[in-house]
């Protein structure tokens, strides 16, 4: 399997001990040994055959090596690689000191993403399960089945039952090419990884203050007064965005808060530590502000002119005394009273988190109560501010924002019949032809209507089992899900494991497209119905990838697809040209026939999407403009992110979204978001007009407040054609501009309903008019209505109030709710769950599950989290020997005093079981890090399930050199009441002796 290469013949004696790994369990103390690393330096090569030999001249390179710019593929922090070409062979890497996102900084995942690349455990052909038994078959082959195993369930069952789960890794162009692809194949049963770590972020901020995203940036903390972690670990999670972190904590002096149930490698660099009780985060933090807001401490000038619903906000807090919120959350108020007054006196302070926060039944109330407290302390909109939320994977935010999601189209433009009239538009394809395209279900919606699927929401990927599983007639669409497509997905990062091994045996058709067979090659006891597509890895295709902070950065080819791997996006062709639809699909986008099938223009996609996401401004990045900051990063300012000099003066590093306009508009991006002090032409904003202007007869604009240089002075709607005729603006229009608007319009004839399309062979009669007024700034397609606003120096979406009340959520002001499973019988008394409902197609259980006490025979409350060696499902890392090396036992963390009252001992195996029957065997590690009565486990494990090794399912030489028990076998049910995300923070557990 794995040898260490020690530069002579011996290295073939001298095999690593995780060439041992299919054989034999190995100690770390007996992996420093085997790998000759134990004692004595090279010395102890001498011991199992090894030689240093000195470097000849003649084994210097004789080509030429090439410096390729890439960026990680692991978190999001978006970190450039150097990667050294020889002969169009990867034979080395460095971290850029030129990126002002990891100043020549790499963490462990980082420094070791070339055996990504290059791993011997990739899987390096498609692969069909037959008989039992893993069998190579050719591409063509593969489409073929598929594509007719698909064709034949969409006759019979309709488009909604093959579901498209798409990725986090994909680069933005594959990724906004696939939501397209499942418009095309006729269903919104697509979504992507987001869904279970930031979609209560997206829903709880987007509906605060208009965007769902990190408002400022990594750069900015360098800025901030003080710095509140909650819910998240960075210094695991994202490692080199701790080099922010730590910079301002240093150099400003700023106190570093970090709340979290668990004693973290992050918190062990805070300056206050606050250990609270899982799933309390609305109680800690209305904690927090009843001592802001008994002290007065608020900043009430901001909250007069720039916050709606702040009063509905005191009522609430006002009942969080320190007395009841120590009750629920296990802090003291005077620890509390100390953290608000820290907050208080160093401002601006930045509030960071991560899934430690989203991953509730209640998490849109967490991540909106996380913004409430900076609404309050007027830190937002202002360099050294913001919420700062940390995105796990390298594209999981432009996978979000090129619409891989069951409720949206790219630009979150939502499925409303105007919201696919825009993307019909840009596509330039038939709209009716689309809508044929979609099932309908007669008299199913309200009130006997039809429901029309291509408006409906689909099933999300945390409910897609429940999709195979659950009664037809239960389900809100014609038909079970009978073929998944796991197109990038690792499937043991999702809850209720045992119950998807059953889905996946349920399913007519299992397709998994992955550089690695992952859990889903193994999870389940198919005999057949199963296939491994081989998708080449980022590093061997090219195109855009959105960092946490909104930059776009362009990666280049490092070394073309290894092994029969194929790019993403070309695999998609070849399921269009199978489909029979890619002549419409690639109407605007050129296909290349290549050795390894049909390929489309990346560039040419990129312009694709540039042409209609004018909701969040992907439309001024260009491939040459994104390319043109990769190759000059040293111009750009390490804090402001902004271009001194050079061909990008003036330009924020990867035009951060919103980028208004087209690229010939030259929009500098936006580093922080809802900052007024600049003018909108040059980064500034205001909080978004997405709200309406009144609410109970409340102004919902701002109040006398506005970006720097507007020459509207006050709060003001969205912009409008219409608009912009009662301003005399309309009149900076150009004629192509306006020509665009008419035909995005279409026309009305005078004096009756009667309403057409612009015609192709010229203009209408005089008897027909544009209605040109309903145009707004998202729907057209030339950008001149963003042109003329920004011309102004106004925000193209308006300038309101941020709300600290969603009135269209289930709990409009923020509530703690207890977890479903809690052990704390008297909180669920006062503060229970909610009702069952059935939302996103699927029934969903709250109170008949939280009804039981299974506290008394599962006692511990049970977390997770990440490592700093792993990411995600843990199917790359663990693939990969370097980091393999590091983490080789699945482990639960519990505490002394646990453990001793229950038996256990440090080092040895325990099985932990949920109260839905799922257990775990694993490495019991006793540790301070966890408060009494709690456990923690990390995600990053597979290839074990309840006690049992599957190695032998894995295809030959695609197993992981690392396996061990998913922790989310023992997690168990619940979900957010928005957004369907899991809850993997605060269930219940035992764990007893194995």
């Amino acid at each position: 399997m794995l040898r260490k290469k020690t530069g002579g013949a011996s290295a073939i004696r001298s095999r690593s001990i995780l060439s041992q790994v299919g054989e034999k369990k190995v100690d770390r103390r007996g992996f420093l040994r085997g790998s000759g690393l134990a004692v004595g330096g090279l010395a102890a090569l001498a011991t199992v055959g090894g030689r240093v030999a000195p470097a000849a001249a003649q084994a210097a390179a004789q080509g030429r090596v090439e410096i390729v710019k890439s960026v990680c593929t692991h978190c999001s922090v978006g970190c450039t690689v150097l990667a050294e070409v020889e002969n169009g062979v990867w034979t080395g890497q460095e971290p850029a000191w030129d990126s002002p996102f990891n100043l020549g900084a790499h963490c462990a995942k980082g420094a070791a993403v070339r055996e990504h690349a290059h791993g011997e455990r990739r899987l390096k052909y498609p692969m069909k399960l037959e008989g039992g038994e893993w069998k190579r078959v050719s591409w063509e082959q593969a489409i073929d089945e598929i594509g007719d195993q698909m064709l034949s369930i969409r006759e019979e069952s309709g488009p909604d039952s093959v579901y498209w789960l798409g990725s986090a890794k994909h680069n933005n162009e594959q990724a906004y090419l696939y939501r397209k692809f499942a418009a095309y194949w006729g269903t919104n049963n697509i979504d992507h990884q987001a869904r279970i770590c930031h979609s209560t972020t997206v829903a709880g901020v987007a509906n605060t203050w208009g965007y769902g995203a990190m408002t400022n940036s990594y750069n900015d903390i360098h800025n901030s007064r003080a710095i509140f972690i909650i819910g998240g670990n960075p210094a695991e999670a994202h490692p080199v965005s701790l080099l922010h972190v730590l910079r301002a904590k240093e150099q400003n002096n700023a106190p570093l808060i970090v709340c979290d149930p668990r004693f973290t490698r992050t918190a062990a660099h805070a300056d206050e530590y606050v250990r609270f009780r899982p799933g309390s985060d609305v109680a800690l933090i209305w904690g927090i502000l009843w001592h802001i807001f008994e002290n007065g401490w608020e900043d009430k000038e901001f909250i007069r002119t720039r916050v709606w619903g702040m009063d509905q906000i005191k009522e609430e807090v006002a009942r969080w005394t320190p007395e009841e919120t120590e009750r629920v959350t296990g802090v003291p108020g005077s620890q509390l009273e100390r953290v608000a007054r820290t907050m208080a006196n160093n401002r601006p302070g930045t509030v960071i988190w991560c899934m430690g926060g989203t991953q509730h039944t209640n998490g849109n109330n967490n991540t909106r109560a996380y913004c409430v407290l900076q609404l309050a302390l007027g830190n937002m909109g202002t360099s050294g501010g913001g919420t700062n939320i940390f995105r796990g994977h390298d594209n999981v935010q432009g996978a979000t924002d090129l619409g891989v999601l069951a409720d949206t189209l790219p630009g979150y433009y939502g499925l409303a019949p105007g919201s696919w009239a825009h993307w019909a538009r840009v596509w330039e394809e038939d709209l009716d032809w689309l809508k044929g395209r979609f099932d309908v279900m007669e008299g199913a919606g309200t009130d006997g209507a039809d429901r029309l699927m291509m408006n409906e929401r689909g099933i999300p990927v945390s409910r897609w089992i429940d999709g195979v599983l659950e009664d037809r007639e239960a389900l809100q669409q014609p038909d079970n899900t009978r073929a998944m497509v796991l197109w990038g997905h690792a499937p043991n990062s999702q809850t209720r494991l045992p119950e998807m091994k059953t889905a996946m045996e349920k399913l007519d058709l299992l397709v998994v497209v992955d550089p690695y067979p992952t859990v889903s090659a193994i999870l389940h006891d198919r005999t057949d119905g199963a296939y491994l597509l081989p998708a080449c890895t980022q590093f061997e295709t090219y195109g855009s990838v959105t960092a946490s902070n909104r930059s776009l950065q362009w990666r280049e080819t490092v070394v073309e697809p290894l092994f029969e791997s194929r790019p993403d996006h070309n695999i998609m062709a070849m399921f269009a040209r199978k489909f029979g639809f890619d002549d419409k699909f690639f109407r605007n986008i050129e296909v290349v026939e290549t050795d390894r099938g049909p390929e489309p223009k990346i560039e040419d996609i990129t312009r694709e999407f540039n042409r209609g996401m004018w909701t969040i401004g992907y439309t001024g990045q260009s491939p040459e403009r994104m390319r043109l900051h990769m190759a000059n990063q040293h111009t750009f300012d390490r804090t402001t992110l902004r271009a001194n000099g050079g061909p990008a003066d003036g330009d924020y590093y990867g035009m951060p979204w919103p980028c208004w306009g087209t690229p010939e508009m030259n929009h500098p991006g936006t580093a922080n978001l809802y900052d007024m002090s600049l003018p909108v032409s040059k980064g500034g904003l205001t909080f978004r007009a997405r709200f309406g202007v009144e609410r109970d007869g409340d102004n919902l604009l701002a109040e006398g407040v506005y970006s720097q240089g507007s020459e509207i002075q006050d709060g003001y709607p969205e912009f409008t054609m219409q608009m912009l005729q009662d301003l005399g603006w309309d009149a900076d229009l150009t004629a192509e501009e306006r020509a665009s608007i008419e035909r995005v319009a279409g026309y009305v004839r005078e004096g009756t309903a009667e309403v057409g399309e612009q015609s192709q062979q010229g203009p209408y009669p005089s008897d027909w008019q544009p209605k040109i007024g309903g145009v707004n700034w998202k729907t057209d397609l030339s950008g001149g209505i963003q042109r003329v606003a920004i011309a102004h120096e106004c925000a193209p979406f308006g300038n309101a109030k941020a709300r600290a009340v969603v009135w269209t959520f289930p709990d409009p002001v923020p509530t703690h709710r207890e977890p479903l499973y809690s052990n704390r019988r008297d909180l669920v008394a006062d503060y229970p769950t909610y009702d069952d409902k059935t939302f996103w197609r699927v029934p969903t259980m709250y109170a008949s599950i939280q009804q039981n006490d299974f506290s008394q025979d599962y006692p511990i409350i049970l977390t997770s989290g990440r490592l700093v060696e792993y990411e995600g499902g843990g199917d790359e890392t663990r693939s990969n020997p370097w980091l393999a090396e590091l983490q080789q036992d699945m482990f639960v963390e519990i505490n002394p005093r646990t453990a001793n009252n229950i038996g256990i001992r440090d080092g040895a195996q325990v099985w932990v079981e949920g109260p839905e029957g799922g257990k775990v065997k694993v490495m019991a590690m006793l540790t301070e890090r966890v408060a009494e009565g709690v456990a923690f486990m990390p995600f990053h494990f597979g290839g074990h399930f309840q006690g049992e090794d599957w190695r032998h399912k894995y295809p030959a030489g695609a197993d992981p050199y690392v396996l061990g028990e998913s922790c989310n076998t023992a997690q168990t049910y619940g979900y957010d009441s928005v957004t369907q995300m899991q809850e993997t923070k605060a269930t219940l557990c035992k764990i007893t002796a194995a």
